[in-house]
């Protein structure tokens, strides 16, 4: 792996028969990555926490958007070990979220690629 390798998290979401693919690489500061709509309904926020092709820890959260604020509906913490190497794995598994009075469903799963020990 060349010294200026970056590692990436991609994250497929779903929600209502739509699929949106959203990437995440590693930064200093977790606080200035910003949520992603997901159909209006949901905010989607993968955070990377580390430099180049080292993460420090992985963070994954989803919220329901409704009045008066969106509301947490999964945080989840990965950390190290990570495995190695260029080809992309599935770190996450897939996810099934159900929020809201109806119990609208959002799904994801992330994949992690291009991380040095």
């Amino acid at each position: 792996m060349s010294a200026h390798a970056t590692a990436v998290l991609r994250c497929e979401v779903g929600y209502a028969g739509t699929t949106r693919q959203i990437t995440a690489r590693p930064v200093a500061d977790p606080y200035g990555v910003e949520s992603v709509d997901i159909g209006g309904r949901f905010f989607f926020k993968p955070v990377v926490v580390g430099r180049g092709s080292r993460v420090d820890y992985i963070l994954l959260y989803a919220y329901l958007d409704q009045d008066p604020r969106p509301v947490m509906v999964q945080e989840a913490k990965y950390l190290p070990p990570f495995r190695s190497g260029k080809k992309p794995y599935l770190l996450t598994g897939e996810q099934h979220l159900y929020a809201g009075p109806v119990e609208r469903e959002l799904i994801y799963r992330c994949w992690l690629r291009g991380v040095t020990p």
